[in-house]
């Protein structure tokens, strides 16, 4: 009973914390842009959010692994959320969004304690878990482009950012309803629990999700808006974009879920959804139609509903429960490195050459994971001393 009821306050919980944390998101770059702000500084604005990820998700899944404290971090995570938000509006220019997404990045290390404690709610179906985590977050995300779509152009940035602060607000007080007792501690020293960072799988698969999740971050995420804009679409056709891309995210980390998605092989659906978004990334900059480039956007769905579902609950096979957070902790902080360099290369290309290179870039890197993963076990092999 307490499983199903922690599960279902979770699931709103994680709905209010990636609205918190994206609904600002289609307009952030094209908002920075307008008040003068470089395209590095940009970059660095969206890798700081990465970088403190990087540095504080593994110390934070040691801690959940030993403290059990998931609730607790929940509830922090949700108030870190919205102070960023609130910096957001009392220094609404770059160097207060830099000083916000430091704390955004803190307070979406936090994930790793509602990724871990909604998992011990279906602990025989962890692909299950895995994709209905990515759905909640996909329904917040979504639920948050389309109220900015239709609000930033009347309010501005300072308003969205108010409706960020009061779902992070939100997030907290339901997070305070749930039990405890559904992820248990561990009383393992800190060098065994780090000894599970290691395993070949949750190697592999970490590496394949900082490609994807540094690849989305630097596209979808920030300059694809960008791109849209100088083609000379309005604030509505920005949001529009995102609008589809999330809600092909949500269709398809709800298609993971089903029957149909298991009559082909995991490493199929990874390979071609690396190269279906390497193809996105060669179309976005060459394409001059603003109609062509928002039906793009479904596809980068593809890689936020089914990819990251995967690749997820692939890196968490086989790891013991009292280590669980720990792995967690680490596959996120790989991934975080993802989201901190990609953008700030990306950024760099875009500043000594043209936009068009730094997206071609990241297609090749695409198609690159997109040969790791159709090979995965060879792959695996190759690192199988470090087990």
């Amino acid at each position: 009973m307490d499983q199903n009821r922690n599960s279902k306050l979770l699931f709103a919980a994680i709905a209010f914390f990636w609205y918190a944390q994206y609904v600002y998101i289609p307009y952030q770059t094209t908002y920075l842009t307008g008040t003068g702000t470089s395209a590095e500084m940009i970059g660095l604005i969206l890798g700081i959010y990465g970088f403190s990820q990087l540095i504080l998700r593994l110390p934070m899944g040691v801690s959940a692994d030993r403290s059990d404290h998931h609730k607790l971090f929940i509830v922090i995570g949700g108030v870190v959320c919205s102070a960023a938000s609130i910096l957001r509006i009392l220094m609404p220019y770059g160097t207060g969004f830099l000083v916000a997404n430091l704390f955004s990045g803190l307070a979406n290390s936090t994930w790793i304690s509602f990724s871990v404690l909604y998992m011990s709610c279906f602990p025989d179906q962890p692909q299950r878990a895995a994709s209905q985590l990515v759905l909640a977050s996909n329904i917040g995300m979504l639920t948050g482009f389309i109220m900015s779509m239709f609000l930033y152009p009347h309010v501005g940035m300072r308003v969205i950012c108010g409706f960020s602060a009061c779902a992070g607000t939100l997030c907290a007080v339901v997070s305070g309803f749930i039990r405890k007792g559904t992820a248990k501690s561990s009383d393992l020293p800190v060098r065994k629990l780090l000894s599970v960072c290691v395993g070949k799988r949750l190697l592999f698969f970490s590496f394949l999700t900082l490609i994807q999740q540094g690849v989305q971050m630097s596209t979808t995420m920030s300059y694809t808006s960008q791109i849209i804009k100088d083609l000379g679409a309005g604030t509505m056709t920005v949001g529009l974009s995102s609008v589809l891309y999330m809600l092909s995210a949500v269709f398809c980390a709800r298609f993971v879920s089903t029957p149909a998605f298991d009559r082909i092989r995991p490493q199929n659906w990874m390979a071609a959804v690396f190269c279906i978004i390497a193809l996105y990334c060669i179309l976005v900059p060459t394409v001059s139609s603003l109609t062509v480039i928002c039906i793009l956007q479904i596809l980068p769905g593809m890689s936020t509903g089914i990819l990251f579902s995967l690749l997820t609950s692939e890196a968490m096979k086989g790891i013991p429960e009292g280590k669980k957070s720990t792995a967690m902790g680490f596959f996120q902080a790989v991934y975080a490195l993802g989201i901190t360099v990609f953008p700030i290369i990306s950024g760099k290309i875009l500043a000594i050459s043209s936009m068009a290179a730094a997206y071609f870039f990241l297609a090749a890197v695409c198609m690159g994971a997109a040969v790791l993963a159709y090979f995965q076990d060879k792959c695996m092999t190759k690192i199988n001393f470090l087990s």
